[in-house]
């Protein structure tokens, strides 16, 4: 059985995207890079919803980009080797391999695919993942938490839902950044 993985940048509010401007420095760096493709390797799975697909099929092209690190084509390649479900109403058709729609979230229909996965899957985007934090698939959360406060925007958890985690690892960059791994209890 598959883990359902939640894992984003956050400010250090608490907000995964800003009202205005970016969230912060520290995830551009090559050390953290790093650090989240050795992490998010093992993924067999994304689950998007439309809004980060689209920024996410970056990688689908990335690896042609001349000069590119190696930790940049690493991840290209990563991603690309992944499944990905995409979950939107209005999204016509995907421009990324072993990529799917699927038009509504049905927790049953995540919930079988954990239970039939041989590697860990992930929900990503605050929207999408607040439907499966609701729903009580969620796993485990790994939270990349910038040194900027921002003020507001879209909440890395839902309001509502109350979750008692149990810290697993945590680690601080050099940039100020600061990795939160937790799991559900």
């Amino acid at each position: 059985m598959a883990k359902l993985i939640y894992s984003m940048i956050t400010s250090l509010d608490g907000y995964a995207e800003a009202a205005e401007g970016d969230l912060g420095t520290g995830a551009e760096d090559p050390e953290v890079h790093t650090f989240i493709n050795d992490l998010f390797r093992p993924v067999g799975t994304y689950l998007y919803g439309r809004r980060m697909y689209e920024t996410m099929v970056y990688w689908e092209t990335a690896h042609r980009e001349p000069g590119g690190p190696p930790h940049i084509l690493q991840f290209a390649r990563d991603w690309q080797a992944a499944e990905k479900v995409v979950y939107s109403t209005t999204l016509e058709s995907v421009s990324s391999a072993r990529t799917r729609i699927e038009r509504t979230f049905d927790p049953d229909a995540v919930r079988k695919l954990k239970a039939e996965a041989d590697r860990d899957i992930t929900v990503d985007g605050p929207n999408l993942a607040a439907q499966a934090i609701t729903a009580g698939l969620v796993d485990e959360y790994h939270l990349f938490i910038t040194t900027s406060v921002v003020g507001g925007g879209k909440r890395f958890f839902p309001d509502g839902v109350r979750l008692d985690l149990e810290l697993v690892e945590q680690r601080a960059f050099g940039t100020g950044l600061i990795h939160a791994h937790y799991r559900t209890r």
